[in-house]
């Protein structure tokens, strides 16, 4: 993934834990019936503004969703870590072959065999509005130690860092 210099530095820890994960699931709403749908998307940049960058396809359904109503959530998880991000904002399509240039990556052939060349190909941006993270990576040791001691002494576990930001 690519990394640009944050002009929000309120979005630092953001970015860390996104760079970290790299793979978000993307939530959009349907155009009928309202339903929510999530599919796993692999994050090619946070770009200096503070958007999210991934590649997809003007032939699959969330392109379409997106192009109706462009309210999405991108939520990152790493139990390993206990690292946790939810990203709320705007998508954007976006046709710029000179940006998808600059973002390809050879894996992304996979799932686009011609390139940036492939029909349909396609970038989504998403202007963040809103973003929070939880992050309790402290010695495992030390969280399980805390959870106990809430349930014993009827405290409230905090769970370590937690913060919500403005994009």
């Amino acid at each position: 993934m690519k990394v640009e210099k944050l002009n929000k530095p309120q979005l630092q820890k953001v970015q860390d834990d996104i760079l970290a994960i790299k793979v978000g699931m993307l939530v959009t709403k349907s155009i009928v019936g309202e339903k929510l749908y999530a599919r796993p998307m692999q994050t090619q940049l946070m770009d200096a503004d503070g958007c999210i960058w991934f590649f997809s396809s003007k032939h699959t359904d969330k392109d379409h969703e997106i192009s109706q109503g462009a309210k999405v959530n991108v939520a990152y998880a790493d139990s390993n870590s206990s690292s946790y991000v939810s990203v709320s904002g705007t998508a954007h399509i976006v046709e710029d072959k000179e940006k998808m240039e600059d973002l390809w990556s050879p894996i992304m052939k996979a799932w686009y065999p011609d390139g940036i060349d492939t029909p349909g190909i396609t970038l989504l941006k998403i202007d963040i509005d809103s973003a929070a993270y939880w992050d309790s990576s402290a010695n495992k040791m030390v969280e399980m130690f805390e959870i106990a001691k809430a349930v014993v002494t009827g405290d409230v576990y905090d769970g370590g860092e937690h913060a919500k930001v403005n994009g």
